[in-house]
């Protein structure tokens, strides 16, 4: 057979570049050419001492006070700590602390599942999902349906008394909250327990079960029947609310995506995350989660560098046309339960918004 000729070959189709996919790499080598991206172990390192020292002194409160309802401060302090300390474990869980993988993940093990008695394994499988698919709709289990829903098709589909609670969802939000601390840690015992793969099972098991027992042995060992109740009543509350409100800020309320959505990183990053203002004391209230936009375009970035980054980002979505979102912390919530209470009039109606229109397929 004679070669095929050059006019009967099938023509090729030239691949375009995405344009948004060679701007996210532009603006990540000016991140990077900035020096953003390198370790601040010596921060992290200074900041776990800190906390820690500050854990010790609550414990040593614990026990100089004895029998007194001052007890519940003490409560309400250890909750304030451990969600510290599980901000440290989020950011090591994203290796932004050591420059080995292995001593990021064992950092955030011990502290999630020792200190704040949550599984690192199921939190880095959960968190992972909602970082490649944040606000998608059946992809990102932040938006998962349970008490409350979050987009529209979802609330229509509520009948009876749970359309009446979720018309009104808004209202419940906070309140709801304070249970955060408790599901995380039901969550995390069926996930280690179950039958499904966990990575060092046998490493979380026992510390989970340890660190879920130590806090009520302790309590009821030293204090009365009622207060030691109420000791950990308090504690898990103020750790499930302050954890909820310092995440809950981040993407509530921003554009929900159709889980057929085809939108590329960058945009899907920046279109669904919302900043926090408020300066250094907001980088420590929330752990660095008030720069949202800049955790996830750049997930490994160390908390310290990420206000340097907030400005190179913003320049950079006014140049190219990318709503970049920030508002206080007070009116994130604000958005959040209006945002909530809009979604939830949509419950019982049986009619089905299309969520393509806040941000169509592409």
């Amino acid at each position: 057979m004679s070669p095929t000729s050059t006019a009967e070959r099938p023509k090729t189709r030239a691949i375009q570049p995405n344009p948004m996919v060679r701007s996210y790499s532009e603006l990540l080598k000016s991140v990077r050419a900035a020096g953003l991206l390198e370790r601040r172990r010596g921060f992290y390192i200074w900041l776990f001492a800190g906390l820690m020292a500050l854990m010790s002194a609550t414990w040593l409160g614990f026990a100089l006070i004895g029998d007194s309802w001052f007890q519940l401060l003490i409560a309400a302090a250890i909750g304030i700590f451990c969600t510290q300390l599980s901000f440290l474990a989020h950011e090591a869980g994203h290796k932004q602390i050591f420059a080995s993988r292995k001593a990021n993940d064992w950092s955030a093990r011990l502290l999630a599942t020792g200190v704040a008695g949550i599984s690192f394994s199921w939190w880095e499988q959960k968190h992972g999902a909602h970082h490649n698919h944040p606000n998608v709709i059946s992809k990102d289990p932040d938006i998962k349906n349970n008490a409350l829903v979050f987009y529209r098709e979802a609330a229509a589909a509520r009948k009876g008394r749970f359309a009446f609670l979720t018309r009104k969802q808004g209202w419940f939000f906070f309140p709801l909250l304070g249970l955060l601390g408790i599901s995380l840690q039901f969550d995390s015992l069926r996930f280690v327990l179950g039958r499904g793969t966990v990575r060092h099972r046998w490493v979380e098991a026992p510390i989970l079960l340890t660190r879920l027992l130590a806090l009520p042995v302790l309590a009821f060992a030293f204090l009365p029947l009622g207060m030691a109740f109420a000791f950990l009543g308090v504690q898990i509350v103020v750790y499930g609310f302050y954890m909820g409100a310092s995440f809950a800020p981040n993407h509530k309320g921003m554009p929900v995506l159709p889980a057929d959505s085809r939108v590329d990183f960058l945009s899907r990053q920046v279109l669904t995350s919302r900043n926090i203002s408020g300066g250094p004391f907001m980088d420590f209230l929330l752990g660095g989660l008030n720069r949202q936009v800049e955790h996830h375009l750049f997930p490994d970035m160390a908390r310290p560098q990420l206000h340097r980054a907030a400005a190179i980002v913003r320049n950079f979505c006014a140049t190219h046309s990318i709503p970049y979102t920030e508002t206080s912390l007070m009116q994130s919530y604000g958005i959040v339960v209006r945002y909530l209470n809009d979604v939830g009039l949509s419950a019982g109606r049986g009619f089905d918004c299309p969520v393509a229109s806040v941000h169509g397929r592409r």
